[in-house]
């Protein structure tokens, strides 16, 4: 039997918004638009060096081991390194930089089933919080392009936070910036070591939106769904 929450903490990237599907987009027009075919003869080259050093540096940031201007600046200045002539300063990949979140901000694309879940959750009244690592200047921005922002009770950020998911100090704050109950709240999120993790270390039942399930939960979780719609079986 289905436990009864009255809160939720949501991830919002690769759970409910298609970051890296709107990244995709957003990056193949970064590269027309900065004439990188002056550098990159071929540009899946620029493309799997941009993604390789993303990953990772993502990773790096959710341990809290580099800062963000850090990986603000590293993950453009790595896979233009790559490029023939090309020696990226940090003020360029800047200005790289903002011009990507530009284009990545105004896209609209949400994982399956998002917006039918997010509107079922509504009407169900669970009061819904965002909780996200993603840039403060960003995630609004994509909470408009997607037309998910009016969903939200709470915006949690990591910046605001003080720390990322899945540090104590984050969820710390977000009990209090939300006031939702820990024994009455569920955390929802795709990626198991921020999301579930942190969740079931901060004393939080946890539903582990898998998205690859030839990949299953390497330890246990309260939920674990393969769809976004198989969460409304629950909730």
């Amino acid at each position: 039997m289905s436990k009864t929450y009255t809160d939720l903490f949501i991830d919002f990237d690769d759970t409910l918004y298609d970051t890296h599907g709107n990244a995709v987009i957003a990056l193949r027009e970064l590269f027309d638009a900065m004439h990188f075919e002056r550098w990159f003869a071929d540009p899946e080259l620029f493309y799997t060096e941009y993604w390789r050093a993303n990953i990772d540096l993502w990773s790096r940031y959710a341990k809290g081991e580099i800062t963000r201007d850090f990986l603000i600046v590293e993950r453009f200045r790595i896979p233009l390194s790559y490029g023939d002539g090309l020696v990226p300063t940090e003020d360029y990949c800047r200005e790289v930089g903002d011009i990507f979140l530009d284009f990545c901000a105004n896209k609209p694309g949400l994982i399956e089933g998002a917006r039918e879940l997010m509107d079922y959750l509504r009407e169900r009244g669970y009061r819904l919080h965002m909780c996200s690592n993603g840039f403060h200047e960003v995630q609004y921005k994509k909470l408009r392009a997607c037309g998910l922002d009016k969903h939200f009770t709470t915006v949690i950020l990591s910046e605001d936070a003080g720390a990322n998911k899945p540090s104590q100090q984050y969820f710390d704050y977000a009990f209090k910036k939300s006031a939702a109950p820990k024994e009455t709240t569920l955390m929802i999120g795709d990626n198991f070591q921020t999301d579930i993790l942190g969740a079931k270390h901060a004393g939080l039942d946890t539903a582990f939106f898998n998205r690859f399930p030839e990949y299953p939960a390497p330890e246990a979780v309260t939920y674990e769904v393969t769809s976004l719609r198989q969460l409304m079986d629950i909730l």
